[in-house]
């Protein structure tokens, strides 16, 4: 298989309600997929980066869906960034933990039916995360990173972080409110994919 590759192809100053970030797009030479760097500060050859690496999620980012805490942990992530000044959020395009936006619809009409997010992932033909995190180490690398503190609740980033040179000082937790909607969904990931959530308090929240 050919070395997988990025590459930069283009920055622009984006001014959010957050802060103000840089946005930088890169390819690959794999697929057709641009995935995203949102950058504050200068990361370049520093050690124990703020980083999020945030997987795309159509329904939580874009339209706030409450099924999920995505939408909630993506901005939680951009205000932790803006108030330590200097960190980044890599955008990746990895749609319902790598299945696509089609198969995690189908996947949300099996939830209706009773079935948790790992099953209804496993019944469509999929694994429960079908994600891979080297285009986000190499893009980390390309930014002149050295090591990070990770914004996740997840063990299996930093496992995978580390496994592809990108050392991980610390994990941060990303606390998602707990609603009645995702309450099943979270209890999942805690039980089944041993995502590291308190779901018996309120969230921490991101916001100032």
């Amino acid at each position: 298989m050919t070395e997988l590759v990025v590459n930069q192809v283009s920055c622009a100053r984006v001014p959010t309600p957050e802060g103000e970030f840089t946005l930088c797009v890169y390819e690959n030479n794999r697929d057709t997929k641009e995935h995203l760097a949102l950058v504050m500060g200068d990361a370049s050859g520093q050690d124990n980066v703020l980083v999020r690496l945030h997987s795309e999620c159509f329904t939580g980012d874009v339209l706030g869906s409450l099924r999920c805490d995505c939408g909630e942990q993506l901005r939680q992530a951009m205000c932790m960034i803006a108030r330590e000044g200097c960190g980044i959020l890599l955008y990746l395009r990895q749609e319902g933990r790598g299945i696509g936006l089609p198969d995690k619809l189908r996947a949300y009409n099996l939830q209706d039916m009773g079935y948790d997010t790992v099953d209804a992932n496993l019944m469509l033909g999929h694994q429960a995360d079908e994600r891979d995190y080297t285009i986000a180490a190499l893009i980390l690398r390309d930014l002149g990173v050295r090591s990070v503190r990770l914004l996740t609740n997840n063990p299996a980033k930093i496992g995978s972080l580390q496994e592809l040179g990108v050392p991980v000082l610390a994990r941060v937790p990303l606390q998602a409110n707990v609603t009645l909607e995702n309450a099943a969904y979270l209890q999942t990931k805690a039980q089944r994919m041993n995502h590291l959530l308190d779901l018996n308090r309120p969230a921490d929240g991101g916001h100032p």
